[in-house]
């Protein structure tokens, strides 16, 4: 249990906590520091991955624990995110984004269930998505400079597009299962 993806993934999950002191402190570079803290998890997501293929140390806590611990700091991030902007431009988005996680993850719970998973595994547009996700909000916590908040929120918008293209290819991968059960 106590492999080194496993604790990658666990610190993932004990960097939450420090993430939201982090971006809440009332100090000057309180957003650099929220910003490094995330960037450390978002490294670790793919770290985790890399060293559970290249260990052969996959296990079933790991597949369970990696995704939950991706999905809880990518929507405590949207929200911090959402929160902070207090715009409908940057809500609307983290909506969408928190939405697809939630449809995805029923979705791959439901098919797993009919022992088909492997028609929703991950996919490279999934990749993307996650990578260019990180990348923005990395920059809307930062804020460092005005353009890196607009090139973040641009970031956003394809982060957004791709969650809807990629919850497309999923929901269509399970329309066979979805048709026969309905």
């Amino acid at each position: 249990m106590f492999t080194l993806p496993n604790i990658l993934t666990i610190f993932r999950i004990f960097l939450i906590p420090v993430f939201v002191v982090m971006f809440y402190l009332p100090v000057g570079d309180q957003n650099f520091f929220a910003m490094l803290v995330f960037l450390i998890a978002s490294l670790t997501d793919y770290a985790d991955g890399y060293f559970a293929r290249k260990l052969q140390q996959t296990s079933p806590f790991g597949a369970f624990l990696d995704p939950v611990a991706d999905k809880l700091m990518v929507a405590v991030a949207l929200v911090l995110v959402a929160v902070d902007f207090n715009s409908l431009w940057i809500t609307i988005p983290a909506i969408v984004m928190i939405g697809r996680e939630i449809v995805i993850s029923a979705l791959r719970e439901w098919m797993a269930e009919l022992g088909e998973r492997a028609a929703v595994a991950v996919g490279n547009i999934g990749k993307w998505k996650t990578t260019v996700q990180m990348l923005s909000i990395g920059g809307l916590v930062w804020q460092q400079s005005e353009y890196m908040v607009y090139l973040a929120i641009a970031l956003f918008y394809v982060a957004a597009a791709l969650t809807l293209w990629s919850m497309m290819i999923y929901l269509a991968s399970a329309w066979q299962f979805l048709k026969k059960r309905a």
